[in-house]
């Protein structure tokens, strides 16, 4: 298959405006953009990956994209079980990996991490605040990492900046009622 499909793994707790952007940027340069919720063993979740998985889905709904897939079944806490069935299920030899800057330098202690540079190319998204450094470029060149830094202009949110500072205005439109119905991320709130 000629196709080049992004795979796009995220915590998504919750989806921001970030998220929708980086769906939207990636289905211009990609045939196909597939996207999970994953459970992250670094990360302490607010909400259950079913929930964030449903919010998840609902933002790629929303966007009514047929470039940009939600597909819950190659979810797994470790990347390369996401890549290999990705692989699987959709019979592909090549794959890019989305990962954010802020990520990039942990992928060396990833799990599998040499199956996973055998699998993949790395699609890095700058995220404001985390540049990818000299030190971290080198490491990539030592263990021949396959990757290509993105142009991608996304906005300086994250779904942790989003609970600590909870403002509707940084989630997609098409989150608010399921967020705000639900009672979702509510705790986060400073309650005066």
């Amino acid at each position: 298959m000629g196709k080049n499909i992004a795979l796009f793994g995220t915590s998504a707790d919750p989806p921001t405006i970030g998220h929708k952007k980086i769906l939207e940027e990636l289905s211009k340069i990609y045939t196909l953009t597939i996207g999970y919720v994953s459970e992250n063993p670094n990360k302490n979740h607010k909400e259950d990956i079913s929930i964030r998985s449903h919010l998840l889905k609902t933002l790629i709904e929303d966007l009514d994209n047929p470039k940009i897939l939600f597909n819950q079944s190659v979810s797994s806490q470790w990347a390369v079980e996401s890549i290999k069935k990705c692989k699987r299920i959709y019979e592909l030899n090549n794959l890019d990996f989305v990962i954010g800057s802020d990520l990039i330098k942990d992928i060396f202690y990833w799990k599998n991490f040499d199956k996973i540079t055998d699998e993949v190319s790395f699609f890095v998204i700058l995220r404001e605040g985390y540049p990818v450094e000299s030190n971290t470029l080198k490491m990539l060149e030592t263990y021949k990492v396959k990757f290509k830094i993105s142009t991608i202009k996304i906005p300086n949110i994250s779904s942790s900046k989003l609970r600590s500072n909870f403002n509707y205005s940084n989630l997609p439109t098409s989150l608010i009622d399921i967020v705000k119905k639900n009672n979702l991320y509510e705790s986060t709130k400073l309650v005066e």
